[in-house]
């Protein structure tokens, strides 16, 4: 296979077989792979009708396949070195190799399942178990005159500025995940015009944003948050955007993914308090 580097004239390529993808997780959209591939060392390979990842760092590994998953799994796999290792596999797809091909080892990988929310219910935020994050909500309107705007070439350059900021609130500097967070928010606003797919909104308080989100419709027509910034001066900043985004410009979607938690126990447990509704899992997969 020749590997190369996810660039963006490989988009309709990559784009084309992702589509096809029976589970399309967020891992393998191609903004995520182009956007996450300086930190991961990630590089696309096509073959057997498939688009293959590789990643190089922190460890060396493949990630699943993207494509029609209806193949002859015994023959593909078997050119592949022994031990070969693939992460972030999909459910359905661990399931079909396991079943499929011998000697194969299939281990559950928690902290890279997806978690998955109802749209309506973030929008109405009805019933007790949502009374917190709606009297949130309830704070942030009542105390603030702002304005709803779809991200666009103007409101990018606030997003970035609230994305520089945000990282001086967080000490960014001091923390390798953050910093590599900060580098793939950057990198992808700022190619907004050229990545497809992507929409997203915004916040405006007093000519300054106060929050951001950025999307994208998956294949399956299930709604992927790949970011989601708010300003920490504005109380219930967070449950706003959520819920506002859902609202104006996400109506025509049920569920809404918002990735994993990477194993983070404030991360898992904030994405906990959201109530998902259910999880894309994914597994490790090892060939002997």
């Amino acid at each position: 296979m020749h590997f190369q580097s996810p660039e963006l004239s490989l988009q309709d390529s990559y784009s084309e077989k992702f589509s096809l993808t029976p589970q399309p997780v967020s891992d393998y959209s191609f903004t995520n792979i182009w956007g996450w591939s300086q930190e991961y060392g990630l590089e696309i390979a096509f073959a057997h009708g498939l688009a293959w990842i590789r990643q190089e760092k922190p460890e060396k590994g493949y990630w699943a396949p993207v494509g029609n998953w209806d193949k002859d799994w015994v023959s593909i796999l078997k050119d592949f070195p022994r031990p070969a290792r693939f992460i972030r596999v999909p459910e359905d797809l661990a399931g079909r190799l396991k079943k499929e091909v011998p000697g194969i080892q299939v281990s559950e990988a928690r902290e890279h399942w997806d978690y998955l929310y109802s749209v309506p219910e973030l929008t109405a935020l009805k019933g007790n178990k949502w009374h917190k994050k709606k009297n949130l909500y309830n704070q942030f309107v009542r105390q603030n005159k702002f304005d709803y705007v779809t991200l666009n070439k103007k409101y990018i350059e606030h997003a970035l500025g609230l994305q520089t900021e945000w990282c001086l609130w967080k000490e960014c500097a001091e923390s390798e995940t953050l910093e590599a967070e900060n580098q793939v928010v950057v990198r992808v606003l700022g190619a907004w015009e050229q990545l497809m797919n992507l929409f997203g909104a915004g916040l405006m308080v007093g000519g300054e944003m106060a929050a951001f989100t950025v999307a994208e419709a998956l294949p399956d027509n299930s709604l992927l948050i790949h970011f989601e910034k708010g300003c920490p001066k504005y109380k219930g900043v967070y449950q706003a955007m959520n819920r506002l985004f859902l609202k104006y410009s996400a109506q025509n979607f049920q569920i809404v993914n918002r990735e994993q938690d990477m194993g983070d126990p404030g991360l898992k447990k904030a994405k906990e308090s959201y109530h998902p509704v259910g999880f894309l899992k994914k597994y490790t997969v090892v060939l002997e």
